[in-house]
């Protein structure tokens, strides 16, 4: 899987697999695989690969990934 044409360099350190509003899914898809769950994200109720960027990056609490 390609970037993006509005993919930012600067997300590299800000994956949607290590974001506070990150939902894996269940099986083996939720080990890439997972929806945001952020309301002002344009990803909002979307799937996403978890290395994906966003501009509304916000880190989970306990560090965790994925």
């Amino acid at each position: 899987m390609g970037r993006g044409p509005d993919y930012r360099d600067e997300w590299f350190d800000e994956q949607c697999g290590g974001r506070r509003f990150w939902v894996a899914l269940s099986g083996e898809l939720g080990g890439d695989w997972g929806a945001c769950t952020h309301a002002a994200s344009t990803s909002d109720g979307q799937v996403r690969f978890e290395h994906d960027g966003c501009a509304f990056f916000t880190v989970r609490e306990d560090g965790s990934f994925g």
